[in-house]
């Protein structure tokens, strides 16, 4: 590729709609990922076994629904709303969004879960930030399995709420999708953590330092959002129709 050409390229991703659109995701993902790490910690602090008791697992799960809800919804009109590398990845391979411009969101997202991990760890001095795990009698295979599932349920949601052919009833999109991943943490947190988003993995496991069973969270959910952005666009609801604002100006999903 010619120089003068790779440039005229760089530029497109560099623009001022395009630069808001990544500063929109850091925004959203921070916000997410403090909420849903925190409240884990929260539930720590407050309860002696938080990890065998059920209210802590519907306090993160609760956390979760508000967080994610709130998230998409102040940056969807901006981004889309991804807050999600799993998700990003689904709309890039449903064609609903370049991957040039899924990759400067991945560096948003990701950036962004550290940031908000290595804030709670800071400003809480007494408390560990936790990390996703799997139960000591899965596999890795079945949690990525689990994972993979969950993520699938979570980015058809996506298609889903941000589909014009919907009506009226997209306004609720936001919801419904925090909707989704709060009754996916409640299913599957005691076995493989519910996290169906990698950079909310991510970013705990690099401020805690411990990275075991971390390719559970990006294997799992990259194959699940592919496969429900696939089956959406393709045999479900064929044809593109959705009205989610690209960092490029265009619409999809």
């Amino acid at each position: 590729m010619a120089p003068d050409s790779f440039t005229a390229r760089f530029k497109q991703f560099v623009t001022p709609d395009a630069l808001r659109s990544y500063l929109a995701e850091f925004i959203s993902t921070f916000f997410y990922v403090f909420v849903v790490v925190g409240s884990a910690m929260a539930s720590r602090k407050l309860m002696s076994d938080s990890a065998t008791d059920p209210s802590s697992l519907v306090l993160v799960a609760i956390a979760n629904t508000f967080a994610l809800s709130s998230s998409v919804y102040i940056a969807s009109n901006i981004s889309g709303g991804h807050v999600n590398p799993a998700v990003t990845f689904g709309l890039a391979v449903g064609g609903h969004i370049s991957v040039s411009t899924a990759l400067f969101y991945w560096v948003s997202q990701m950036l962004a879960s550290v940031m908000a991990c290595l804030l709670l760890k800071v400003t809480t001095v007494s408390q560990d930030v936790p990390i996703y795990t799997i139960a000591s009698e899965m596999t890795g295979f079945g949690a990525s399995m689990v994972e993979g599932v969950l993520t699938f349920g979570l980015v058809y949601a996506v298609y889903a709420g941000g589909d014009t052919r919907s009506g009226p009833l997209r306004s609720i999109g936001p919801l419904v999708i925090g909707l989704m991943a709060g009754s996916m943490v409640l299913a599957a947190g005691p076995f493989s953590g519910g996290s169906m988003n990698p950079a909310l993995a991510f970013g705990s496991a690099i401020v805690a330092g411990r990275f075991k069973n971390q390719a559970v969270y990006w294997v799992g959910p990259l194959i699940g959002a592919a496969v429900a952005g696939l089956l959406y666009d393709n045999v479900v609801f064929p044809g593109h129709g959705s009205g989610r604002v690209n960092s490029d100006g265009t619409t999809g999903v």
